[in-house]
């Protein structure tokens, strides 16, 4: 006799099933199946034959101490010996093979649970019939969920028809992100079951940061322990709980909620106990209506259920009235009375769960069908009242871990959550609310990572995703919007016509342009009168339409930069400025030169006549036209983004490229007013009547005073308010030479006519008229 396999079903409580199958024409199969309820019975089948084991013997020697059956492990039991009749029938599977099986019983102990799975394990011999002996045995179970189990160094021979409970466990986590819970309570058993499964939902959770407040565990003897657990629980703010425990300590908590009237929590539960149905009671719906969870998916076994009536008890037990006699009944039946009780009730077999594993289990040692180790879990229970009253366990969905994760948790119905109705109402169960865009999350010191502060982010920093770790920092040329969550383009600072600030400059540049014309037009209707003869109207002229290019050049700085903007500014500028404080120079030279002319044997006049005034004002203007040449061919201005000032927006302006070409322009400008304002204060007290001297000297001390302070203001000033310095400089200087220069003149001309006579203006000078 040769052995094909062994294998065993461990119960997520601790429990051990076991099937060994062997072959051979004359074997004696073996097929041990380990429960955990109060029953003990043995069945050997030999050559399609069930041989009983007495009751009392097994009762003996495995349960000195009955209690009530467990009628889900009964019904595996039963499933078991169906599917195994079966395959027994059967022609064309395992021909010329009996497969047969043992039943022993755990009594709900750990020790009898050891005791009868050592003895699977070692072969010990528990009832009638020869051991199978040989190769190392196969170990297959439909129920077995540990993930321990799944550790091929230390169980090379172990297989199953479920899924181990890593695919639980974090099916449970996406449950709970599904839903947005992020604050969760954790129960399990103390026992392989509990611990092992809370510690991979521990652990996945906390890599997809889900937060747990408390993880707590007990044992079904544990009264006091049990006790604690609940008071964790009803002190605790998680108003999820994830419920990792087998069905007889969820009996035990269900009792203690349901006696503490304790309510409002959304329990998270699995598969041992997610569809015991006699847990679900007015009471505990109270407690647990609407919780959640995988469970084992049902299947429809054709023929299972008038086996379960009539067949079972008429092949398994010699039993009936019809044997004998009443008192031979008794004595027959009376050994299997708690079993008998059973006879009659088979209203829970559409909800047997794990009887699909069990029947895969039998059928996968027959055909060696590897491939039902990939079964997963896709049954998604709620439990629910319907209009009538009645609890059921609906079907609300399923888990599929071959699909992606995000993909994995398909719903297929309405589900009804705890205290809030159907979804998508849902309980709020988390540590800190989600952090809005705009902000980012702060860890609170000493406690969990889900528990946090939301932190609005800094200037210039953006997060466009609810609960964001880091504030992102927008590029260079952006910035963050006032709500934090979009980073804008900056906003560009520069002069405009547009703005108020532009239009009074324009303004006034306009209005000087216009004053300048005014006098030029009224010097021409005059230019025959003494008083513009005596003041050289050639350069009087000349000046007023160079006071005319300053006004416009300054409209120039206005406006946003362009390459050709930012050279023409300042070389227009610089070329202009020249123009006019040579003809200043000039005129100041004309007023010295003409006081000399009037000394005795003077003829300087001569060497200082139109011609050579008209070069003067061409060779100092040439300086400067050279000077912006060689300026904008080496390093000419540009336009340029200035990002160092504001880090909320960008000044849009002239880089000057050469500084050195900036400040040889404005030097230069310096030297030659600095030039004529010593030679009109030479001549400021010469004998004249109207002696334009000093008024030159007015206005080049305006027009110093202007560009000294300007320095210091240019290089404070920030942004469009350093172009609205150098206008104003422009144009304050300008007006400071056209009043300062004509504005007595005009007096004279508009309103003391009579004072515009050769007399009057030489005086008791009888000078050579200039």
């Amino acid at each position: 006799m040769r052995s094909l396999a062994i294998f065993s079903f461990i119960q997520p409580y601790q429990l051990s099933f076991a099937f060994v199958i062997c072959c051979g024409a004359q074997s004696l199969g073996c097929f041990s199946f380990f429960t955990h309820s109060s029953f003990s019975i043995s069945f050997i089948q030999r050559q399609k034959t069930f041989l009983v084991k007495k009751w009392e013997t097994l009762n003996t020697r495995c349960c000195p101490r009955m209690e009530i059956v467990n009628l889900r492990d009964f019904r595996l039991a039963q499933i078991m010996i169906f599917a195994i009749e079966e395959i027994n029938r059967s022609e064309s599977l395992l021909p010329n093979v009996t497969i047969g099986y043992r039943i022993y019983d755990t009594c709900g102990s750990r020790l009898s649970t050891m005791s009868a799975t050592t003895g699977v394990m070692n072969g010990q011999d528990f009832g009638l019939g020869d051991r199978c002996n040989g190769h190392p045995p196969l170990h297959i179970s439909p129920s077995a969920t540990c993930e321990c189990l799944s550790n091929r160094k230390y169980y090379p021979s172990f297989f199953r028809t479920i899924a181990s409970d890593y695919h639980q466990s974090r099916a449970l986590v996406y449950i709970v992100k599904h839903f947005g819970w992020s604050w969760v309570g954790a129960v399990n058993s103390d026992n392989d079951y509990g611990n092992n499964g809370m510690a991979a939902f521990l652990q996945i959770a906390q890599e997809e940061g889900i937060c747990v407040e408390y993880s707590v565990k007990f044992y079904r003897t544990e009264t006091e322990k049990l006790k604690k657990v609940v008071d964790i629980i009803k002190r605790g703010t998680a108003k999820v709980i994830v419920s990792f425990v087998s069905f007889v300590e969820m009996g035990l908590l269900i009792d203690q909620l349901s006696i503490q009237k304790i309510a409002g929590f959304q329990m998270i539960g699995v598969e041992s106990w997610i569809t015991t149905k006699n847990y679900i009671t007015s009471s505990s719906f109270h407690s647990l209506g609407g919780s959640l969870g995988f469970a084992v998916r049902k299947i429809n076994i054709e023929g299972f259920a008038d086996y379960v009536i009539k067949e079972f008890w008429d092949t398994a037990f010699p039993c009936s009235q019809s044997e004998g006699n009443s008192s031979q009944y008794a004595l027959n039946c009376s050994r299997y009375e708690e079993l008998l009780a059973l006879k009659i009730y088979n209203e829970d077999v559409p909800e047997q769960r794990y009887a699909s594993n069990v029947y895969k289990a039998v059928y996968a040692v027959a055909h060696s069908l590897h491939s039902l180790l990939k079964e997963h879990y896709f049954c998604f229970v709620n439990w629910q009242q319907d209009s009538d009253g009645l609890f059921q366990f609906k079907s609300v969905g399923y888990y599929d871990a071959s699909l992606p994760p995000l993909q994995r948790l398909i719903s297929l119905g309405s589900i009804f959550l705890k205290e809030l109705g159907t979804y998508p109402k849902k309980p709020s169960s988390v540590c800190s609310e989600s952090c809005p865009l705009g902000t980012r999350k702060a860890a609170q010191k000493g406690r969990p990572v889900c528990c946090y502060d939301c932190i609005p982010c800094a200037e210039g920093e953006i997060s466009n995703e609810t609960d964001s770790i880091n504030c992102k920092q927008c590029p260079r040329e952006y910035w963050s919007n006032e709500e934090k969550n979009n980073c804008v383009s900056k906003n560009l600072e520069f002069l405009s016509f547009t703005e108020v600030m532009g239009i009074v400059l324009v303004f006034f540049s306009l209005f000087g342009i216009g004053i300048t014309v005014l006098v030029a037009i009224l010097f021409y209707s005059k230019k025959d009168t003494p008083i513009i003869k005596a003041n050289n109207s050639e350069l009087s002229f000349l000046l007023l339409f160079s006071l005319t290019l300053c006004f416009l050049c300054s409209l120039t700085f206005i406006g946003r930069p362009t390459e050709w903007s930012c050279m023409l500014r300042h070389t227009a500028f610089g070329i202009t400025f020249v123009l006019c404080i040579s003809c200043v120079l000039g005129k100041t030279i004309v007023v010295l030169m003409a006081f000399k002319a009037t000394l005795p044997g003077s003829n300087v006049m001569k060497w200082f006549g139109p011609k050579q005034q008209r070069l003067s004002v061409f060779v100092f203007t040439l300086v400067q036209v050279l000077i912006c040449v060689l300026w904008v061919t080496i390093s000419p201005p540009f336009p340029y983004k200035n990002m160092k000032y504001y880090k909320e927006k960008i000044i849009l302006e002239c880089n000057l490229g050469s500084t050195i070409g900036f400040w040889a322009v404005l030097g230069y400008i310096g030297l030659l007013a600095a030039l004529c304002f010593i030679l009109s204060f030479l001549a400021r007290k010469l004998p004249d009547n109207f002696n334009e001297a000093k008024f030159i000297t007015f206005s080049m001390l305006i027009f110093c005073a202007v560009w000294i302070t300007f320095i210091p203001a240019y290089v404070s000033s920030p942004g469009k308010f350093t172009v609205a310095v150098e206008i104003f400089a422009i144009l304050a200087s300008s007006f400071g030479l056209l009043f300062c220069i004509f504005a007595p003149k005009c007096y004279i001309i508009l309103l003391k006519p009579e004072q515009n006579t050769k007399q009057n203006i030489m005086g008791k000078t009888t000078s050579k008229s200039y």
